[in-house]
């Protein structure tokens, strides 16, 4: 996915109304398929160390020993399949700041059935102990090589479920429509195009960050989520139908300024919502300046920078009493 890089020096991008923007730009998250987990390449591993099973299966001289030697096999390639869906999952959650716990733990069930894949693999007559030590180290082993699944929501103190779940679903339905652009994009083989479309998609998933972080802004991002990204993913197709057929230049200049307004739209909406929630948490802090000089506290935290919240408990601590 094609990004934007910066250096000290780099100019930086101007706004609606032409003024430069100083303040640090947070980068977008990446697209859901562009998502790695580090040990996902670990799974593949595993199952090709499987493969003996496999291939000693035909090597049996009676029936059972064929039959537990693929079902072993069988059932450790399921188990890689469970523990990398489980490490796909891990790494979306590690990658939003508002996330919910998967609901279903893959990995311990990944964990679970490796053992199983061991033990039923290893299985001979009067050897069953033996079979089932191995499988019980073999889970172990799992657990300290991918670790537990994500065990809590994070970021979710305070947001309504029932919101959260709406914006959750919009904002799939959104990345669906970004990746209809991204194939209808693909077939008119013009790697700037590509570029040029990865760059909206990258500003858009701002505004996706923006809306599941903060799902109260849904009704504001509400027409970009769905009617403009819609009316985007239309006018894509239509684009690559005509430009495949007929290289025409002029409708490719009509699409780029199309994605350059989709693009300004979306940027200065995220802004807009950035403001928003700066206001609020400005309101936050002067009640609790209002409520900390009801206690008797506001002398010591005038001066002429705002408090932390390190000086706050200091404070406090230091003189617990009203005055």
């Amino acid at each position: 996915m094609a990004r934007r890089f910066r250096g000290p020096f780099s100019p930086e991008p101007a706004s609606l109304d032409g003024s430069r923007d100083a303040g640090p730009q947070a980068l977008p998250r990446p697209a859901p398929g562009d998502l790695r987990h580090p040990h996902e390449s670990r799974t593949r591993w595993i199952t090709a160390a499987a493969v003996p099973f496999l291939l000693g299966a035909f090597f049996q001289g009676d029936a059972m020993g064929m039959a537990t030697n693929l079902a072993g096999f069988g059932i450790t390639a399921a188990a890689m399949w469970l523990t990398r869906e489980g490490l796909q999952a891990e790494a979306a959650y590690d990658a939003r700041r508002v996330a919910r716990r998967p609901a279903i733990p893959r990995k311990l069930f990944g964990g679970i059935l490796t053992g199983l894949g061991l033990a039923v693999g290893a299985a001979e007559p009067g050897a069953f102990a033996g079979a089932a030590v191995l499988g019980l180290t073999g889970s172990a082993l799992h657990w300290l090589a991918f670790g537990p699944d994500p065990r809590r929501d994070k970021g979710m103190e305070g947001v309504d479920a029932f919101q959260q779940d709406r914006a959750a679903r919009m904002v799939a339905e959104a990345e669906t429509r970004l990746r209809a652009m991204s194939d209808a994009i693909l077939r008119v083989g013009d790697r700037r195009l590509e570029a040029r479309v990865a760059m909206f998609a990258a500003t858009a998933r701002a505004l996706f960050d923006r809306v599941e972080q903060d799902p109260g802004d849904l009704t504001a991002a509400r027409r970009y989520l769905g009617v403009y990204l819609q009316g985007a993913r239309d006018a894509s197709v239509k684009f690559a139908d005509l430009y495949v057929q007929t290289r025409d230049e002029k409708a490719r200049r009509d699409y780029e300024l199309l994605l350059d307004d989709l693009e300004r739209s979306f940027s200065a909406l995220t802004q807009r919502l950035h403001a928003g929630g700066r206001t609020d948490m400005d309101i936050e802090i002067e009640v609790l300046r209002d409520r900390l000089a009801r206690e008797g506290v506001r002398p010591a935290l005038e001066d002429d920078r705002d408090p932390t919240a390190d000086d706050l408990f200091r404070t406090i601590l230091r003189d617990p009493t009203p005055r």
